[in-house]
């Protein structure tokens, strides 16, 4: 079962820039472990919340606004796919990420549409 590991961290009090530089190493690690072991699909850090856009559309007009939707106590700051045989597996991936001492990681189970359903 596909499983996506969403990166959180705090909007505002978390690591300084140099705290950040200094854990890098620890997710080149882990990043290379969650390779080796095969259950790596895909995954990538996300620019910050200033960079991002929101787009709805209402009564058949387009909005564009700054940011993220909603004010949040953490910003989504990256995402992992994995395949793993299970739940428990995929938490104890996302137990193991540098920043879990100070942010947190959503466990999300990915929805598998049948192929047929797709083509319809």
């Amino acid at each position: 079962m596909r499983y996506m590991l969403l990166i959180y961290g705090p909007a505002e009090g978390g690591p300084t820039p140099e705290q950040l530089q200094a854990e890098m190493p620890r997710w080149f690690a882990y990043q290379q472990e969650i390779e080796q072991s095969g259950l790596f699909l895909a995954g990538e850090p996300l620019q910050g919340a200033d960079a991002a856009t929101t787009v709805r559309v209402r009564d058949g007009e387009t909005l564009i606004t700054d940011g993220p939707f909603a004010e949040t106590k953490e910003l989504l700051g990256g995402f992992y796919m994995i395949d793993a045989p299970d739940l428990a597996t995929a938490q104890e991936w996302a137990g193991k990420m540098p920043n879990i001492g100070y942010g947190s990681v959503e466990v999300r189970p990915i929805m598998e549409i049948a192929a047929e359903m797709a083509q319809s």
